[in-house]
């Protein structure tokens, strides 16, 4: 959803391919695309991506300028970069375990202890996205940027997961504002 988002919001025109999931055993093929069998996939030219915060980063840096992107002379660069890289490695890898040990292995192999402790790794590090926007819109440069999408996207699986103590109240109201947005909207129905 995160590269959607981005082209969404950026305008740009491109072709979806939906899979089976989990792709790389119900659409064999797709190893040749991508051998790690993995989702999203970004194919542009001779360019194969696969990491959903890097392709949005590529995104608008490859097909800028645009608001939604810093530079690295702008003084919240740094800032920009830790959340891009907090959205897969701090925020969403723990609900990944979530739903697996929930709802993706089979029944005898679910794991509801392995499922708890995730979910409260991750919603101890939503601290920082309530913190971060005590006193903010939005995470970086007082604009929406790419920051945003890739950590809302936490929560959409949060949401899908039913993690609902992730939603205290600076989330909860930055939440209504991420899913208020037209291009968010176009991505989440695809």
């Amino acid at each position: 959803m995160r590269p959607l988002w981005t082209l969404e919001e950026m305008g740009l025109e491109y072709e979806l391919e939906s899979l089976p999931f989990p792709p790389r055993y119900l659409a064999r093929e797709y190893l040749e695309v991508n051998p790690l069998g993995t989702v999203p996939c970004l194919v542009d030219g001779n360019v194969n991506m696969t990491e959903s915060a890097g392709i949005c980063q590529y995104l608008v840096e490859k097909y800028g300028p645009t608001d939604l992107g810093l530079t690295s002379d702008h003084p919240d660069y740094p800032l920009y970069l830790n959340w891009l890289h907090r959205s897969d490695a701090t925020l969403t890898f723990p609900q990944t375990l979530v739903l697996r040990y929930t709802q993706l292995e089979p029944e005898e192999k679910r794991n509801p202890q392995v499922a708890n402790d995730y979910r409260k790794w991750f919603v101890g590090r939503m601290r920082s996205v309530e913190s971060a926007l005590s006193d903010r819109n939005y995470l970086v440069a007082n604009r929406f940027t790419i920051a945003d999408i890739c950590i809302a996207y936490a929560l959409v699986l949060a949401d899908s997961l039913a993690i609902s103590e992730a939603f205290t109240p600076n989330v909860q109201d930055y939440w209504q504002r991420m899913n208020a947005r037209p291009a968010f909207q176009r991505a989440y129905d695809l």
